[in-house]
């Protein structure tokens, strides 16, 4: 069986180019729907999805019509072929239902693939690059200036020497590590013969 399958993006959008042209093709059921392309929710797709079975053919105006994103639109026409329902649009040269329209959209699919892999592999390579000039990725390494007052703070008590590490940490209300980070950051030689009581 044939079914039809038309959207359009806003309430002012006329559905019936589309329509006729599935009409046309043969469709005897035309699922339709006025909802944005970026919505995950179509309610009338869903239904379509639910009714088709081996043999079947989907047809549409555009491919556009169809899927959110091209990652989409690829996952769905996976899906129908390995249920051996075949895609067919009237404006983009894809027809699953043919050996050519098959290649062609599996092209479609490498192609998204390996665009996918090539922002992968740009931004590894801009990592490598930075990390050569010296320069790490993640959050910058800096203190705020409330931390730096307190790094100033707990150098003092530290070279002091009157309290402990636990309790240098407890007055200044932090944990041991970022008092140790907080001396660190000053360039304070910590020992390991301290009192840590």
């Amino acid at each position: 069986m044939k079914f039809g399958y038309a959207r359009v993006s806003t309430p002012e959008q006329s559905l019936d180019l589309q329509i006729d042209a599935l009409k046309k093709e043969g469709c005897q059921k035309i699922f339709q729907e006025t909802v944005s392309g970026a919505k995950t929710e179509r309610v009338a797709l869903d239904k379509l999805l639910d009714q088709v079975r081996v043999g079947d053919v989907i047809v549409v105006w555009k491919l556009d019509r169809l899927g959110r994103s091209l990652k989409h639109l690829i996952g769905l026409v996976s899906a129908l072929m390995e249920k051996s329902v075949g895609l067919k649009s009237l404006n983009d040269p894809v027809d699953t239902t043919s050996s050519h329209g098959r290649l062609v959209f599996n092209i479609f699919a490498s192609l998204a693939e390996f665009e996918r892999d090539l922002i992968r592999e740009r931004t590894q390579a801009g990592l490598q690059a930075a990390r050569a000039r010296g320069r790490v990725g993640g959050r910058p390494k800096g203190l705020s200036e409330q931390a730096k007052k307190t790094a100033i703070a707990a150098e003092a008590l530290y070279k002091e020497g009157k309290l402990s590490v636990n309790e240098v940490a407890r007055n200044l209300g932090i944990s041991k590590g970022t008092l140790y980070s907080y001396l660190r950051y000053r360039g304070v030689k910590t020992g390991s013969f301290r009192k840590q009581g």
